[in-house]
């Protein structure tokens, strides 16, 4: 990826990824919603899928590869691949490397894709194994790690928790056992935390959610960093891009680019809300629990408050007192926000989750009892929100 000269963020995300357009003279580069790409005169010497000439899309289009530009900007990274979803981006990863035998220590809360691409697809197709720990115990991670461990990966922030690891206690631990490391940090983004300066080898993005902004595209990306990082973004680009097919579509990779120009800003915001949303909560006595890294309650705030650079995310969960019945109607009686799946969408959005999910054992107690309401904070004034809040809170609870 090429080296930009900017060296602070927001001015990375206006500019990497973007130059004035050869044909046109326009100062953005084009949405090329094209299939295939000019042959040369003698195509002989060309790789089918090679992915370093422009070729066929499956290989690589342009609105892709101006998009990778932006995130290895954005990231500190040396090479990115962007594709169609965040799953594919984790899949990917995974597919890359590991082979049968292999074996995976990785936090056991993680997205519900990838819990159980860990505890079901991989373990019975591929006879791959994965070891779940609490990635915030440094200590557990390290009693996990075996001879055959080939890749620790870590959430952080984690969904639905908000539990936050120390990557570089854990990238530490990983390579001394001769592990690499992966690092979600779909909720924490580039603005929050770069996790290749703290020693992973690979991030991984949804872009669906934040870097896109505005719940109008989906995309996922891994970024590399160092020779190990480099060559398996490479690995991933050639095995599940090109040969399994996850590549990203021309026109998400455009809107994605496009939405990610105002990420510092837009995190900025979310924080912020976030923040002032979360302290409400936490004082309302028909509030069962929050769980929000910016309060002092959070049990790896300290941690957060270190590691975690802006702000603490626009991600939290809480309960009401009550049952499910309860969490349900206090959901429909909101009026602002909206109940839907997703996160990082420019409007708040909150899903209700019942104790018993899948994966509520390695989940808090308070999460177990009450289930969850998992918020994604938007760019609303947050003392709108704050009214929504309070007058469901109000509503659900008259007799």
């Amino acid at each position: 990826m090429p080296a930009h000269p900017a060296a602070h963020l927001a001015t990375l995300a206006v500019h990497a990824g973007n130059a004035v357009d050869a044909g046109s003279g326009a100062i953005r580069r084009p949405l090329v919603m094209a299939n295939s790409y000019a042959l040369p005169d003698d195509p002989s010497e060309l790789s089918w899928s090679g992915t370093g000439t422009p070729l066929y899309t499956r290989n690589g289009g342009a609105n892709q590869g101006w998009l990778e530009e932006k995130l290895a900007a954005l990231e500190g990274g040396t090479a990115a691949v962007a594709l169609a979803s965040g799953m594919a981006a984790q899949h990917a990863v995974f597919f890359a490397t590991l082979r049968t035998g292999d074996h995976v220590v990785s936090s056991d809360t993680t997205y519900v894709g990838t819990y159980r691409l860990l505890s079901e697809l991989l373990p019975q197709k591929y006879g791959i194994s994965a070891t779940l720990v609490d990635s915030a115990d440094l200590d557990a991670v390290r009693a996990a790690i075996r001879p055959e461990t080939r890749l620790v990966h870590v959430e952080t922030p984690a969904n639905p928790t908000t539990r936050i690891t120390d990557v570089e206690g854990v990238a530490e631990i990983a390579h001394s056992g001769g592990a690499l490391l992966s690092v979600d940090a779909t909720f924490a983004t580039p603005v929050l935390q770069r996790p290749l300066a703290l020693g992973a080898d690979v991030v991984v993005h949804s872009h669906t959610k934040y870097i896109n902004g505005h719940g109008d595209a989906m995309g996922g990306a891994v970024i590399g960093g160092g020779p190990a990082g480099t060559a398996l973004v490479e690995d991933i680009r050639r095995e599940a891009m090109v040969n399994v097919g996850g590549v990203i579509s021309p026109f998400n990779a455009w809107l994605i680019t496009r939405g990610s120009v105002t990420l510092p800003m837009r995190m900025r915001a979310h924080c912020a809300g976030a923040m002032a949303v979360a302290e409400f909560l936490e004082q309302h006595p028909q509030v069962a629990y929050v769980a929000y890294p910016g309060l002092p309650s959070h049990p790896q705030h300290a941690l957060a408050a270190r590691t975690l650079h802006a702000g603490f995310g626009g991600m939290l969960a809480f309960a009401v007192r009550g049952d499910a019945a309860t969490q349900n109607r206090f959901v429909a009686a909101l009026r602002l926000i909206t109940s839907a799946v997703s996160l990082g969408h420019d409007e708040s959005l909150i899903v209700h989750v019942s104790g018993d999910d899948e994966r509520a054992r390695f989940y808090p107690e308070e999460f177990r009892r009450y289930g969850h309401l998992r918020l994604s904070v938007g760019l609303e004034d947050p003392r709108d929100l704050i009214a929504d809040l309070d007058r469901a809170l109000t509503e659900t609870l008259e007799p």
